[in-house]
């Protein structure tokens, strides 16, 4: 346990120092979704070997008819590309990868990632960075893989 502890404090340290935080590309908004979308925490965070990414699509993305084209990617520190996680209760169906995936409507929807990278081999403990794109804008968070 205390080795546990002790390696999370490390990779902790290490992230603080490298300067590396939760990021929004494009101009900044007074709303908590800015853009016409939202990324949120997921959960549970740190986890172990599964994870849940909840993400909000406003009303404003889908004016006219438009669709949203989404995608998450996942990204080690060094911003190396390891996997994009799984739609959960899409229309395209489960299992749906969410790369360049279309929404048709306004919603809260989620994503779930195994905890494999692409060769299907489980990615080891350590900060990872859980990236969306809605429309080529992105918001990033950070997430936790604790075993």
């Amino acid at each position: 346990m205390r080795r546990t502890i002790g390696v999370l404090f490390v990779l902790l340290s290490l992230f603080a120092a490298a300067g590396l935080s939760a990021q929004d590309s494009g101009p900044p908004a007074s709303s908590g979704q800015a853009n016409g979308f939202q990324l949120e925490q997921n959960y549970p965070n740190p986890f172990n070997p599964e994870t849940t990414i909840p993400f909000m699509l406003g009303e404003d993305l889908f004016v006219d008819g438009h669709r949203a084209v989404v995608s998450i990617r996942i990204f080690n520190l060094l911003g190396q590309p390891v996997a994009s996680p799984v739609a959960l209760r899409h229309p395209a169906g489960d299992g749906a990868t969410v790369v360049q995936l279309e929404y048709a409507q306004a919603g809260r929807f989620e994503a779930f990632w195994d905890g494999t990278d692409q060769s299907g081999r489980q990615v080891a403990s350590g900060i990872y960075l859980v990236q969306l794109t809605v429309n080529g804008l992105s918001k990033t968070l950070k997430m936790f893989v604790l075993k």
